[in-house]
């Protein structure tokens, strides 16, 4: 099914007899797997407001990620948050679509600077699960009392409502960037190297470390004061220090991104978030390959096909989530962190507000 409008999506979920599959550009096949009836989204495309002068973009849900890209890049501007594109790591097909990255509250490496998907969207549309039309934040006047929405609807995975529309701040982009590529490191020497980087006042936006052991380092910005910066933490930091530029910069960060390195590998691929100190314990209790990013706040790690990386792993502060498995995985193991008694109390709660049906995605989130 293909809703080619708000009004056509209302009445399809107010007419469902049975679980509805939402689906965007179909790159993101994350989850415990659902069956029922697909609803795609690709039908409510297009840009509906762009304001340069104010920085601030409205589109539809449907839209492809590449479209709304393109459109910004005219006016030398961008999404803050670099969303990552899962399409190499999950060897999926298709275009991302705005609402499929809201939904998955999609964040690259620059999260540690300019904040989540979340932190630039400022207004959302969607019908819940009884087919009501629901505004919040953003240009539109009408906000459901209680609920901040805008955040609650990033990162929910279809499971609150169905998007149709997204309203995000932007920024300019940098007229440069440059990146500092360490030698091999401990992930020890690597959490310390990116905890201090990020510590200084030299503007860090981006820190990882990459699966072959090198420390990566992004400052952006004016060329002038780059260079000045790139050299200051250089001496800020010691050691030796490879320095690259320009297009050799972005495909690398790209790369650290999107995950590449893990890309077309055998094995299932956890993302686990946790504070940075706590990542060199978290990287040699799971034993496996890894990349780090956000300065060591977020861990992907390659493991061995079916195995229960967050039973192996034990207690720790964060949540492990199974990024990539076959669908046999996803459906004996928890696919997302299993919740505390109080949140998954408060996750009912609004699934009941929202879907009171259950006819959204259910069971994805587990």
């Amino acid at each position: 099914m293909r809703p080619a409008n708000e009004q056509d999506l209302s009445e399809l979920v107010r007419g469902a007899s049975g679980p509805l599959v939402v689906r965007g550009g179909g790159t993101r096949a994350v989850g415990r797997p659902v069956l029922g009836d697909v609803v795609q989204t690709v039908g409510l495309s297009g840009i509906t407001l762009y304001e340069p002068g104010a920085l601030t973009l409205v589109a539809q849900a449907g839209t492809p990620l590449a479209e709304v890209e393109a459109a910004l890049a005219r006016e030398g501007q961008r999404l803050p948050f670099e969303p990552m594109d899962m399409r190499a790591l999950l060897g999926t097909t298709g275009e991302p679509s705005l609402g499929g990255m809201v939904s998955a509250n999609a964040s690259g490496p620059r999260r540690v600077q300019a904040g989540a998907c979340r932190d630039s969207l400022i207004g959302v549309r969607f019908v819940d699960g009884s087919g009501t039309i629901v505004k919040n934040g953003g240009r539109v006047m009408k906000n459901v009392t209680g609920y901040d929405l805008v955040k609650v609807m990033a990162g929910a995975w279809g499971t609150l409502g169905i998007l149709t529309e997204c309203s995000f701040k932007l920024l300019p982009v940098p007229e440069t960037q440059a990146t500092l590529v360490s030698d091999v490191v401990t992930p020890e020497q690597a959490v310390r190297l990116m905890s201090q980087a990020l510590g200084t006042p030299f503007e860090v936006n981006g820190a990882a470390r990459q699966a072959d052991g090198r420390v990566a380092l992004r400052i952006e910005g004016f060329a002038q004061q780059v260079a000045y910066r790139t050299g200051a933490l250089r001496t800020a930091l010691g050691g030796a220090w490879e320095v690259i530029e320009g297009p050799t910069s972005a495909a690398l960060w790209r790369a650290i991104r999107d995950v590449t390195d893990f890309a077309g590998q055998a094995g299932d691929v956890w993302r686990i978030s946790v504070r940075p100190s706590d990542a060199p314990g978290i990287v040699a209790r799971a034993d496996c390959p890894v990349v780090l990013d956000w300065g060591g706040g977020l861990i992907w790690a390659l493991s061995r096909e079916g195995r229960d990386l967050r039973a192996d792993l034990g207690a720790f502060n964060g949540h492990a989530t199974l990024i990539r498995g076959s669908e046999a995985t996803r459906a004996a193991l928890p696919v997302f962190q299993p919740e505390a008694a109080p949140v998954a109390a408060l996750a009912q709660g609004l699934r009941a507000r929202f879907d009171p049906r259950g006819v959204l995605n259910p069971g994805l989130m587990g």
